[in-house]
């Protein structure tokens, strides 16, 4: 897991938008996505639509990313907390 994976997965025990994690990590929105990509491929985290919408669907990060909500997966939380 990278660095960047690290500290992004580490706002995500909670159901986050992507506002949050603008406002909160100050990063760039093309370094934010591209995270959010890598651990959503890794199955580390989950999409959400809306508070309690969770996305069954492929998702494209890199599109749709600004407007989901996200969470840490239960193996986002076991790589998270062996690293």
């Amino acid at each position: 897991m990278s660095e960047d994976e690290f500290d992004l997965l580490d706002e995500l025990y909670f159901v986050q938008p992507y506002t949050y994690l603008q406002d909160t990590l100050e990063w760039e929105s093309a370094r934010i996505l591209t995270t959010l990509a890598s651990l959503y491929a890794k199955g580390f985290i989950k999409c959400l639509q809306g508070p309690d919408e969770e996305r069954f669907d492929q998702v494209d990060i890199l599109k749709e990313g600004e407007s989901l909500l996200f969470l840490a997966t239960k193996e986002g939380l076991l790589a998270h907390n062996t690293q």
